[in-house]
Parts: structure tokens; C-alpha cells; sequence
């Protein structure tokens, strides 16, 4: 019996030396969490045993106990790395479709050549979708979908507003803006302009200047001549209700409010119409004429040709379809005596975006951004914990299953309940304590050597007991 307990004892020192290695191991090792080897005393007794003199038949061991606790984070430069500071655990899935769920902490991710989010085995990140807004659609394991990244964004959106707000300068000396010519910088008073961008996505400049026009041009001097430009080429100017470009005559004052009458318009050199903007002698600001700035319709069907329009104007337009007008929004600009300043410039057209960055926030949520300014969500990272962590099947890769002992996985959302933040750009180290498991390194040495030691003594008893005659 004697060498069935020392060998019993030397087993459980051999399985304490084997899981102290495999954690030593593993020190370095994204997301690993430590074991333990836990042992248990073995007592054979029977109905007829006297419990008071039986002696122990060894040790068993009881479990090889995984220990959850938090390791420390640590930054890269990877926004696509992912730590939990908290509970939780990382879902993945070996296909896209399926139940075939694995659960992690280690966030270190990629992409993999359909732009998914995978880990080193290629495992997919398993997200909540999410609408428009960033709010989560269902919190389901069922309902879990692998992130994928798409590197370019939306259809083009040719621009049909462009918003502007500045301030004239009072002060500065009037022009004559019959006289308007884009490439004559002493024609005019200011400018400023702005990217727009046709129904294919393609670029275009469009400018808009302004004249200070000199003695009776106008009715009065607290009105300015304004002119369009598209690529360098003038825009008339359209009057939306005879359906073709402003007649470029100027309408007086009749009734002496400083506007004046009906539509009024100015026309620059080479016959090409303006619009006028009114201020009060305060320097704020009255209205426009017309009341709806709309450029003539811009479209080509050569990329490289100048065309006549519907009004015969040559035209470098930006649409291909010629359908495409620009309307020129004024939120109170001012004029006032102080230098020219643009204080709002923006307009509503966008080209396809090509993907610029990636980020993660707390909550989980995964945003793309785009090079044309857009910014999608495109999930929301779904986290999972079980009723008991340690009744996990280990398959390797830091990774465990579901079993019977741990129960069903509970998912939710990052950062909520009892759900743990996610770190972007951050890992989870290993939380093995390595000056702990030196230590035990030598306690497991010495106990092996002490059951090594009884086992010899128990061979030679058993040795004298066959040399006695």
C-alpha cells in the first residue's frame, strides 16, 4: 500500500511541476490565464473501517482550475486590438455562418483579405449589428454577425447647396462690375471658394466673388454684385421662372426700402449674369436678388470638352447629366468695416470615401471613417460571460466552449451591467504572476523529491522483509 500512496504523490507532484510549467510557458502569451492544480486526499473506508485509525490511500487530482483574473493591459499601435477591463469575454466564430462559437480574450485582431476581423487561426469577431445611429438592433448570440470593414464608402452625391456666411468689407474702394473678370484679380473685391463634386464623384472647383460696385451701378452702396465661376468658367445665374439666365439688367428702388425692385442682376464681362446681396446701414443683412440664387444647369457629356448649355453659354459643368444646379445659401453674412472673413463654407456633395480609420470605443462600438467625411457604424462588439467561468473547455489558442458545467453564454453589450469596457488599441497580457510560479516551481521540486523519498524507503522495507530468513 505503502508505494500505491508514494505513487500516487509523485503523480500529483508531476501534475503540480506540469501546470506550473505550462503557466511559466505562457507568460507572454495574449489573453492566457493562469491554471492551478487542485488535489484532493483519497480515503477507502467500509462499513467495518474504524474511521479513527484508517490511513489515506494517496492523492488524487480534483481539477486543473483556470483563474480568471484580470491581466494587465498593455497599448500598441494596432487600432484593431481589443482588451476587456472587465468581465467578458471576446465571441468568435470559425465560419460566418454557424454556431460553431468559441470565446476569448485575446483582442488581437486583423484583417483578413475580405477586410473581416479575424484572429491568428482566422476565427471571426462576432459583433451585435447596429443601426444607422450606433444603437444595438437585438443582444442575441443567434443574432451575432462577423465585422467586416469595407474600404471604400457610398455611392457620389453630386453637390446641390452651398451654404456660405461672411463678412464684405464697408470700407473697401467700389468697382465696376460690369467690368467682372475671374482672371483679373483687380476686377473684384473678394472671392472664396469651395470643393463640389459632380453625380460620378469628381471634383470641381466653384468660386464666388464679390463686387463692390462703384457710384449709381447699384441702387445704393450697401449692395454688392456677386458672380459664380465653375473650374475657372462663368455660371449665369437663372431665373427659375422665365426658365432662362437673368435678364442682367438692374432694377431701381422704387419705393426707397435699399433693395432693389423685382429681380435684379448684374452682368459681368463677356455677358455673363450675377446676383446681388442687400444689407441695411447697419451691415446686416437684407436678402438676395433673386430671393433663390440657382446656377444654370451644369452637365457635359466629354470630361475634356467645354459645351454650350441650354442658354449657349460655354460651360465646364460638373454633372454628367446635365441636370445638375447649384443653390447659393447665405445664413446672414455682414458688411461691415472690417477686412474680408469667411465664417461658414460648406456644401452638401460627397465622392466615394476610402477608408482612413478604423476605431472602437468603449461601449463597443466599431466605426469606420471615410476620406470624403462619412462615418459608419458597423456593429457593436458583443461580449459574453458564463454562471461559471471555470466549467470552460479549453481548445487552445487561449480560447474556451461552452460545457454542461459552465452553462449557456449570456451576452451583452460592452460597458453595461456587468459587462467590462473595451480598451481600443490596447491587449490583455497574460495573468500569470511569474514570481509565484517560482516559487511554486520549487515547493512542487521539493514535494516530488519527499514522495521520491518515501517510495525508496518503502522499497527497502519491503526489501529487508524478503531478507529475513
Amino acid at each position: 500500500m505503502g508505494f500505491n500512496v508514494s505513487l500516487s504523490g509523485l503523480s500529483a507532484a508531476q501534475k503540480d511541476l506540469d501546470t506550473t510549467s505550462n503557466n511559466i510557458a505562457n507568460v507572454n502569451t495574449v489573453g492566457f490565464k493562469e491554471s492551478r492544480a487542485e488535489f484532493a486526499d483519497v480515503y477507502s473506508n467500509s462499513l467495518f473501517t474504524n474511521a479513527k485509525t484508517a490511513v489515506g490511500n494517496g492523492v488524487a487530482t480534483a481539477a486543473i482550475a483556470q483563474q480568471f483574473h484580470q491581466g494587465s493591459l498593455n497599448a500598441t499601435s494596432n487600432s484593431l486590438d481589443m482588451a476587456i477591463d472587465g468581465s467578458g469575454f471576446f465571441i468568435m466564430n470559425s465560419e460566418l455562418s454557424g454556431a460553431d462559437f468559441s470565446y476569448t480574450r485575446a483582442g488581437a485582431l486583423k484583417l483578413n483579405d475580405n477586410n473581416y476581423m479575424v484572429d491568428s487561426k482566422g476565427n471571426y469577431l462576432m459583433a451585435l449589428p447596429v443601426n444607422p445611429d450606433g444603437t444595438v438592433k437585438s443582444v442575441s448570440l443567434s443574432t451575432t454577425e462577423a465585422v467586416q470593414i469595407p474600404q471604400v464608402a457610398g455611392q457620389p452625391q453630386s453637390t446641390s447647396k452651398v451654404d456660405l456666411s461672411m463678412n464684405l468689407p464697408a470700407s473697401e474702394a467700389p468697382l465696376d462690375p460690369t467690368q467682372f473678370d475671374p482672371n483679373d484679380p483687380g476686377s473684384y473685391t473678394a472671392s472664396t471658394s469651395v470643393t463640389i463634386y459632380d453625380s460620378l464623384g469628381q471634383s470641381h472647383i466653384q468660386t464666388t466673388y464679390f463686387v463692390k460696385p462703384v457710384g449709381a451701378a447699384l441702387a445704393n452702396n450697401n449692395q454688392w454684385a456677386c458672380f459664380v465661376t465653375v473650374d475657372n468658367m462663368p455660371v449665369d445665374i437663372w431665373d427659375t421662372m422665365a426658365g432662362k439666365p437673368l435678364s442682367g439688367t438692374y432694377e431701381q428702388d422704387t419705393d426707397g426700402d435699399g433693395v432693389a425692385d423685382g429681380t435684379a442682376a448684374v452682368k459681368g464681362k463677356n455677358d455673363h449674369t450675377g446676383f446681388v446681396l442687400s444689407f441695411d446701414d447697419t451691415g446686416l443683412y437684407k436678402g438676395s436678388s433673386p430671393a433663390t440664387i440657382f446656377t444654370q444647369a451644369l452637365g457635359m457629356d466629354d470630361p475634356t470638352s467645354v459645351i454650350p448649355t441650354d442658354d449657349g453659354a460655354g460651360v465646364i459643368p460638373p454633372g454628367a447629366d446635365g441636370t445638375q444646379r447649384l443653390q447659393l445659401s447665405f445664413d446672414n453674412p455682414t458688411q461691415f468695416a472690417s477686412p474680408f472673413e469667411v465664417t461658414s463654407l460648406q456644401q452638401n456633395g460627397t465622392t466615394v470615401g476610402r477608408l482612413t480609420n478604423v476605431e472602437v470605443t468603449a461601449n463597443g462600438l466599431i466605426n469606420a471613417t471615410y476620406s470624403n467625411g462619412d462615418k459608419h457604424a458597423l456593429g457593436k462588439v458583443a461580449l459574453a460571460r458564463f454562471t461559471n467561468e471555470q466549467g470552460l473547455s479549453q481548445v487552445g489558442n487561449s480560447a474556451w466552449i461552452a460545457s454542461q458545467s459552465s452553462g449557456v453564454a449570456l451576452v451583452g453589450e460592452p460597458d453595461t451591467g456587468s459587462f467590462g469596457a473595451i480598451r481600443s488599441a490596447t491587449l490583455e497580457q497574460s495573468n500569470v504572476d511569474l514570481t509565484m510560479e517560482l516559487v511554486d516551481l520549487i515547493s512542487a521540486q521539493r514535494n516530488f523529491q519527499a514522495n521520491s523519498r518515501a517510495l525508496d524507503v518503502s522499497n527497502q522495507l519491503s526489501q529487508n522483509i524478503l531478507q529475513i530468513r
